[in-house]
C-alpha cells in the first residue's frame, strides 16, 4: 500500500491551494481528482473575480486556474486525474478508483476538498432533456465550446444564476427571463444590472409550474408564488424555450467525511451537512482537515484562502512547521478571508433584510426586485457625479468586497479607502484622462466614462462590452437604458481593446446629451431589428 505524507481529495481551488502550501514545505503530496483536468470550477469561470489584489481581483477564473496549476507543478505536487475516492476509512486510508482499477493508499495527514454539488428542484417535466444545471451549462460553454440552447429560461437569481445568464448571452443564447421564487435578487446587484440592461426581464416571487414538450423541452410555464411559496392562480406566464437552466444553490459534498466518522452538523447557513472543525480547519478526526465548499458554501476566492490555511495547518501537524510560524501565517490569511466576508453579503447578514448601505444610503428596492437602479436612485450614490469633460460614473450601490478600480486609476480619481466594502467615491480634485482602466478593471461592469459636454447637444458614454461581434466605429443602433429598454439612437464613436483590458472592450457611443446618464448598453441596428 502506497503511503504519502499528505493526501488531498479534490483538485479544485481549495485542494490545489492546500497541496501547494504543503508541498512547498517538503511534504510528499498527492491530489486525487475525479475529473479529466484539475482546477475544479475555476476553468468554467470566464468572468473577473471580486475582492482585492490579494484575492485575485479583476483576474478571470480560468487564468487563476492556470496560475495554480503552474504553481502546483513547480512545487512538485503529484496530481492524479480520473481518480475517484470511493472510501475514506480509519487511520487515514483511502480507496481510489483510477480508470477501471482499485487502489489503496494511506497518509500521515489528509485534506478533504471535495467541493459542492448542484441542487435541483422538482416540477412537472423536470427530467426532460433540456433541463440542465447552471454548472452543466458552464461546462458546455466554457470547457467544450458547446452552445447549451437557443432560448433559455434561468431559474435562480444568486450570483451563479446571474453570472451564467450573462455567459449564456455571451455564448449567443437568448435568455428570455430570469426567475426566482424569492422576493428579492440573491446575488450582487452589479451582476443583476449587467443582465437587466441587455433587456432580460426579472420575475421575482415566481417559479416554474411545468416544463413543456414531449421528447424534450419546447416551452415553460411559470407562475407567481405567495409568501408561503404556493402558486397564485391566474398569474401563469408562458415562454417558448428549448432550455431551462437551474441555479438553485449548492450542497457540500461531505459524504466521505461522514463515512470516516467525522462529527457533522446540519447548518443551513453553510449550505447543508458540514463537518465540525476547529480554527485550524481540522475535523474531529486528528490529522484530517477540510477546505473549501465541503465545509461551507462560499466563493472560489475564499476556497483558495481556506485551502492555503489547511495546507499550512497540515504541515504543522506533520512537524514541517513550528506552531508559532503557523499562527503568524494563519493570522494573515484569516485577515484576507475576513476581508471577503464583509459587506451586505457577509455570512452574518444571510437571511437579513438590510435597508441601508454602510454609508447610510437607502438600498435600492428596484434593484432587488427588477435588477436595475432607477434614474432617480442612481444619483444618490457617491460614485455618480456630473462635471465638464470625461469623468467616471460608478453605479456601485452595494457594500461588496471589491476595490480594483481604486488601484487601476493612474490619476487616483477613484477612492474606496482601507475598508474594502466601502462604496467608491470620485475625487473632485483629480482629473480623469479617459484611459478607461477603471472601466476594464471593474469585475461587476458597473463603471462608465461619461462626457456630458462632448459636442453641443451630444454626450458620449464609454461602457464595458464583452460580446461578439464587436461593433465598429461608425455603426449605428440604439442605446438601451438600465432597464434594457431602447432610450435613444446611438452611434459608435470608438472601440478600444488592449492587453491591459483583458478582453473587456471599451465601447464609446454618442447619444443626445440628455441621455448621458440613461444610456447603458448598445445594440446595433441589425440586432435591434
Amino acid at each position: 500500500m502506497k503511503r504519502y505524507g499528505l493526501i488531498v481529495v479534490g483538485g479544485g481551488p481549495a485542494g490545489l491551494s492546500a497541496a501547494i502550501e504543503a508541498a512547498k514545505r517538503g511534504i510528499e503530496t498527492v491530489v486525487f481528482d475525479e475529473n479529466a483536468r484539475p482546477g475544479g470550477q475555476l476553468f468554467k469561470q470566464i468572468h473577473k473575480f471580486f475582492g482585492s489584489k490579494e484575492h485575485h481581483a479583476k483576474i478571470r477564473g480560468f487564468k487563476i486556474g492556470e496560475e495554480l496549476l503552474q504553481e502546483a507543478q513547480d512545487a512538485g505536487v503529484q496530481v492524479v486525474l480520473h481518480a475517484t475516492v470511493i472510501g475514506l476509512y480509519q487511520d487515514k486510508e483511502v480507496v481510489v478508483r483510477i480508470g477501471e482499477s482499485i487502489h489503496h493508499y494511506k497518509a500521515d495527514a489528509m485534506i478533504i476538498a471535495t467541493g459542492a454539488s448542484e441542487n435541483m428542484v422538482t416540477f412537472d417535466g423536470w427530467t426532460k432533456p433540456g433541463v440542465i444545471g447552471a454548472g452543466a451549462a458552464q461546462t458546455m460553454m466554457n470547457l467544450h465550446g458547446v452552445k447549451p440552447g437557443e432560448r433559455v429560461l434561468m431559474l435562480g437569481s444568486g450570483n451563479v444564476g446571474l453570472v451564467v445568464s450573462f455567459q449564456l448571452m455571451q455564448c449567443g443564447c437568448q435568455v428570455v427571463a430570469l426567475v426566482d421564487a424569492a422576493p428579492k435578487i440573491g446575488g450582487y446587484g452589479v451582476h443583476a444590472a449587467k443582465v437587466a440592461r441587455t433587456g432580460v426581464p426579472f420575475y421575482l416571487s415566481h417559479t416554474i409550474v411545468k416544463a413543456e414538450g414531449d421528447e424534450h423541452v419546447t416551452g415553460v410555464t411559470i407562475a407567481e408564488v405567495d409568501d408561503k411559496f404556493q402558486f397564485v392562480p391566474g398569474t401563469e406566464k408562458h415562454f417558448d424555450v428549448d432550455t431551462i437552466c437551474l441555479a438553485v444553490g449548492l450542497s457540500p459534498m461531505s459524504q466521505l467525511l461522514k463515512m470516516a466518522g467525522c462529527q457533522m452538523e446540519d447548518n443551513p447557513k453553510r449550505g447543508g451537512q458540514v463537518p465540525l472543525c476547529n480554527d485550524l480547519g481540522e475535523t474531529s478526526l486528528p490529522g484530517v482537515f477540510v477546505a473549501g465548499d465541503v465545509s461551507g458554501i462560499e466563493e472560489a476566492s475564499s476556497a483558495m484562502i481556506e485551502g492555503r490555511m489547511a495546507g499550512i495547518s497540515a504541515a504543522c501537524y506533520l512537524g514541517y512547521l513550528e506552531e508559532t510560524e503557523r499562527d503568524v501565517q494563519l493570522r494573515e490569511l484569516q485577515k484576507a478571508l475576513e476581508g471577503l466576508r464583509q459587506g451586505m453579503f457577509a455570512p452574518k447578514n444571510k437571511g437579513k433584510t438590510l435597508t441601508h448601505t454602510e454609508e447610510g444610503i437607502d438600498i435600492s428596492t428596484n434593484l432587488l426586485r427588477h435588477g436595475y437602479l432607477t434614474d432617480a436612485e442612481v444619483e444618490k450614490y457617491p460614485g455618480v457625479t456630473h462635471r465638464a469633460g470625461v469623468h467616471p460614473v460608478m453605479e456601485c450601490s452595494q457594500n461588496i468586497p471589491c476595490n480594483p478600480c481604486q488601484d487601476a486609476c493612474p490619476k487616483k480619481c477613484i477612492q474606496i479607502g482601507e475598508k474594502i466594502t466601502s462604496l467608491p467615491v470620485v475625487d473632485p480634485s483629480a482629473t480623469c484622462i479617459g484611459c478607461g482602466m477603471c472601466v476594464a478593471s471593474c469585475s461587476g461592469q458597473a463603471i462608465f466614462l461619461v462626457d456630458e459636454t462632448y459636442q453641443p447637444g451630444y454626450a458620449t458614454v464609454t461602457m464595458p462590452y464583452e460580446f461578439l461581434p464587436l461593433p465598429k466605429q461608425g455603426d449605428k443602433g440604439v442605446a438601451l437604458s438600465r432597464k434594457g429598454e431602447p432610450c435613444c439612437e446611438a452611434e459608435v464613436v470608438s472601440v478600444r481593446t488592449a492587453k491591459a483590458f483583458d478582453h473587456t472592450n471599451l465601447l464609446t457611443i454618442r447619444v443626445p446629451a440628455e441621455m448621458a446618464m440613461k444610456a447603458r448598453f448598445f445594440r446595433a441596428e441589425e440586432a435591434a431589428r
